[in-house]
């Protein structure tokens, strides 16, 4: 993959760049795997805003991916590569030999033609799915099922990947995330072989405003810049300090170096956490 500059004839223009887009093959989705959602702008089921600064942007289709991949044992023929405007990794359209044709998310380097398959045992190949169980220790793997069956919910951003560090435990396999936290996964789980595609994702430069917001992103302001009656920082005369013991949420918490995760039962998978 490549990350393409432009001539810098406009103050957007100097510093911008975008992808490439060579392993891109086909330019408009296959319609059946496609549905419109309705944009909620960060709003939750009851229709408050949940997550702020997101809203219009411009519109897109869903591309429905297949993240379980419970077709085991039907070798699957790549048709083509796809950008996805829904997520930063690119997806590939397979076509299984009975016929059916399914969403995946494409591992980095796959070729069009490129015969896959998803199987409790298999050959460890780029773009094959199989159990964890099944994956000699040092092999890098992404889209990772937390439960048996569930489908693949980990590791899923363009570039990312995990790896396999131990499969000694007689029902579980430790795999490092790219956090760098290290966690005990069951061997029943499937992961599929490879690396997420978009590899150079993070290295691309927005470089204007008008971008961020074709991608649903509104403006943030800060709390310095606020009246005090909208946020704990606002007020004061000229560029001051906030003038706090720490700095806060707009609803007064702890706005820094507080730990929100709650106490799951997941948490005894936890073998290293990322943190120091």
């Amino acid at each position: 993959m490549s990350i393409k500059k432009f001539k810098p004839i406009t103050p957007g223009r100097r510093n911008m760049t975008v992808a490439g887009f060579e392993e891109i093959t086909q330019s408009k989705p296959y319609k059946p795997l496609t549905v419109f959602l309705k944009n909620n702008a960060g709003r939750g089921s009851s229709g408050k805003i949940s997550v702020r600064h997101r809203g219009g942007g411009h519109k897109r289709l869903y591309r429905k991916i297949d993240f379980k991949h419970d077709k085991l044992n039907i070798k699957a023929k790549v048709a083509s590569i796809e950008y996805d405007p829904n997520r930063s990794a690119y997806i590939m359209l397979v076509n299984y030999k009975d016929g059916e044709k399914r969403y995946h998310l494409a591992p980095n380097g796959i070729k069009v033609g490129s015969e896959i398959i998803t199987a409790p045992k298999t050959k460890i190949v780029k773009g094959n799915r199989l159990m964890i169980g099944s994956i000699p220790p040092g092999f890098n793997v992404f889209n990772i099922e937390l439960l048996p069956g569930v489908g693949g919910s980990l590791v899923r951003s363009a570039g990312a990947s995990a790896q396999v560090v131990s499969t000694d435990s007689s029902k579980y396999v430790q795999i490092k995330l790219p956090s760098g936290e290290i966690r005990m996964v069951s061997k029943e789980c499937y992961a599929t072989i490879g690396i997420v595609s978009n590899t150079e994702h993070n290295n691309i430069t927005i470089g204007k405003a008008g971008r961020t917001r074709w991608m649903r992103k509104r403006p943030e302001v800060r709390g310095k810049a606020m009246n005090p009656v909208d946020h704990p920082h606002g007020g004061g005369e000229g560029g001051c300090s906030i003038g706090l013991k720490y700095p806060k949420t707009p609803w007064g918490k702890h706005a820094l170096g507080t730990k929100t995760r709650r106490r799951k039962a997941s948490d005894k998978m936890i073998v290293k956490r990322r943190t120091k």
